[in-house]
Formats: C-alpha cells, sequence, structure tokens
C-alpha cells in the first residue's frame, strides 16, 4: 500500500510540475505573439518618426528665400451689362472686379488706359450666356478671359490676377 500511495504522490507532483510546463509555455507565447511584435513595432515607428523628423534633430533654420513682396489691389467699377438671351426676357450681369497689381507704379499706368479696359470688358461680357457662368468651371474661364484682355489693354504694364467681389445673374 505504502508502494500506492507513493505511486499517487509521484504522480500529482508530476502533475503539479506539468502545469508549471503549460503555464511556462504559456508565458513563451505570449511573450512571442505579444511582447516581441509591439517591440519591433515600437522600435520600428520610433526610427520611422526619426526619419521623418518628428522627434529628434531640433529646430534647423530653413531658408525660404526672400519674403514676398505686397500685393496691390485696386477696384475697377461696377458693370453692369445685358447678357444673350435666348428667352424673351432680359438677362443681366453686375460684376465688381478687383485687379491684383505687383506695386502702386502699375496703377498708374493702367489709370490712363480705363476707358480701353472698360471697353474690353463690356465688349466680352455683352458676349456671354447665362449657361457660361454655370460651375466654378465658368468662372475660372471668365476669370482668365477677362484678365487676359486687360492685360492686352494696358501693355506693357501687367495684372496679376483678378478677384471677383461680386457677380450677380438676373
Amino acid at each position: 500500500m505504502a508502494d500506492e500511495e507513493d505511486k499517487v504522490e509521484a504522480e500529482a507532483e508530476e502533475g503539479e510540475g506539468g502545469e508549471e510546463q503549460k503555464k511556462g509555455f504559456n508565458l513563451k507565447k505570449i511573450l512571442l505573439f505579444v511582447v516581441a511584435p509591439l517591440l519591433v513595432l515600437g522600435v520600428g515607428g520610433g526610427g520611422a518618426a526619426w526619419w521623418f523628423g518628428l522627434i529628434g534633430g531640433g529646430a534647423e533654420i530653413v531658408d525660404q528665400g526672400p519674403a514676398p513682396k505686397p500685393v496691390v489691389y485696386y477696384d475697377l467699377p461696377e458693370m453692369t451689362v445685358n447678357l444673350v438671351s435666348a428667352t424673351a426676357r432680359d438677362q443681366y450681369l453686375r460684376l465688381k472686379v478687383s485687379l491684383e497689381l505687383a506695386d502702386q507704379e502699375t496703377i498708374a499706368m493702367i489709370e490712363p488706359n480705363m476707358p480701353r479696359v472698360l471697353d474690353a470688358f463690356q465688349v466680352y461680357l455683352r458676349e456671354l450666356r447665362t449657361t457660361d457662368f454655370e460651375g466654378s468651371a465658368g468662372l475660372f474661364r471668365l476669370r482668365e478671359e477677362l484678365q487676359r484682355r486687360i492685360n492686352v489693354a494696358v501693355y506693357p504694364a501687367k495684372v496679376d490676377g483678378i478677384l471677383f467681389r461680386e457677380i450677380i445673374v438676373q
């Protein structure tokens, strides 16, 4: 009987050791499948952040060239023109425009040619239909055409941009 009791105790001890081995194996799995990937991601993410300059390195002085010159704006008088209409009802366009210029001297070159500028705008605008103003593409084409016409009218002066302050189609 003593032999049987010794066997039972030996089996019980082996069973406890087996559970410890299973726990040890689970600990190894946790280290292998959880801690190691987190460590790899942490090191890789830190390296990527350093590479892209998100961490470390300190502030660098970047030369961005000369400071941009201040822009000058010149408002043209409000214009109201008849549009080409397929219906019997008259349609009108009211337009307020600002010119974007490089400096004050350009204004002095444009003002004597203002009748020519307004004439170029009136002739072009009177040929438009309401469908020409649909969408952003229509306004982009209008802006480009007005800028081209004003640059022809005030040459050798140059207008850098046309800014719409108001566009109303009635």
